[in-house]
């Protein structure tokens, strides 16, 4: 099939871009367009204009604010995936970064784009929910900070009011000795995860953990920042107690059974790939000291 008829702009700044939002009618915002023009082509989407934001240079950015890591919308994956700075300074995103379809994808693919599109198993949304990352939005009555831990709604689903354009996702950068950790199993390379798994830690000088934060994807309508592996804060992360704070992710959980893979599946692999995540983040965290 082909797209339905639609408008083109191709705009030059944040402000053309919210003066278009405002106007009434079924507008959708472009940048790789991994997605949506997929969608358009099915006429699943069917916009009545398309606004184009790759022209818009404010919103390619990468840069540090404080005790956070700024990544403009725009911003191309694969321009994150070689920043040095996001290796340093974000190196949960430079790992989930790999896993990001191919390298062609990850070309035309931004940031701000796979956080808009909400795929529930997406790797970069899982990412800003490990970290509680912020997504900012402007329209042209301002700015609002939303959290990513109540962004994604559902499938293809969020918090962004029509006439919101993302322009920004601010990432805490954690202070201390930190590591970090990501997995994910699917069907083929490429293909998105039938279950990921992320996970940040920080630990003392006697190797206790004493920050921690994990989330899954693949399990349900969005990303999920699981809560039961924090009873490891305080100990040592050995296999045994890896093991025991995961066992708990199952009341957290509720994983369905569809044509990809079972429910029990995926119950399973979540607690094999988490623990896994934890243990690798525990190692890069010791490898810092």
């Amino acid at each position: 099939m082909k797209a339905a008829e639609f408008d083109y702009v191709r705009a030059t700044s944040i402000d053309e871009v919210c003066d278009l939002l405002d106007d009434a009618g079924e507008h959708k915002i472009i940048a790789g367009g991994q997605t949506l023009v997929p969608l358009m082509a099915m006429r699943l989407a069917r916009p009545s204009l398309l606004i184009d934001i790759a022209d818009v240079e404010e919103l390619r950015f990468i840069r540090v604010d404080g005790d956070r890591l700024c990544i403009g919308a725009a911003t191309r994956q694969v321009d994150a995936e070689r920043s040095a700075l996001v290796r340093t300074r974000l190196p949960l995103l430079a790992q989930a970064l790999r896993w990001v379809g191919h390298p062609q994808t990850r070309n035309r693919g931004t940031i701000g784009g796979s956080i808009a599109a909400a795929d529930p198993s997406a790797e970069i949304p899982l990412v800003a929910v490990t970290l509680e990352a912020q997504a900012v939005a402007r329209s042209k009555t301002g700015e609002t900070v939303l959290p990513l831990t109540d962004f994604f709604r559902g499938p293809m689903m969020t918090a962004l009011a029509p006439d919101q354009c993302l322009t920004e996702i601010r990432f805490p950068l954690w202070p201390g000795q930190v590591g970090c950790g990501f997995h994910e199993v699917s069907a083929r390379a490429s293909d998105f995860a039938l279950v990921a798994a992320a996970a940040q830690v920080t630990i003392d000088a006697d190797g206790t953990c004493t920050r921690l934060s994990c989330a899954l994807s693949g399990i349900g309508a969005a990303p999920v920042r699981v809560t039961a592996p924090a009873a490891l804060v305080g100990q040592r992360l050995s296999p045994a107690t890896i093991e025991q704070a995961v066992s708990g992710i199952d009341a957290e959980i509720a994983p369905e059974d569809d044509q990809h893979a079972s429910a029990s599946y995926r119950r399973r692999v979540a607690r094999v790939l988490l623990a896994r995540a934890i243990a690798d983040a525990r190692d890069a965290a010791l490898a810092t000291a």
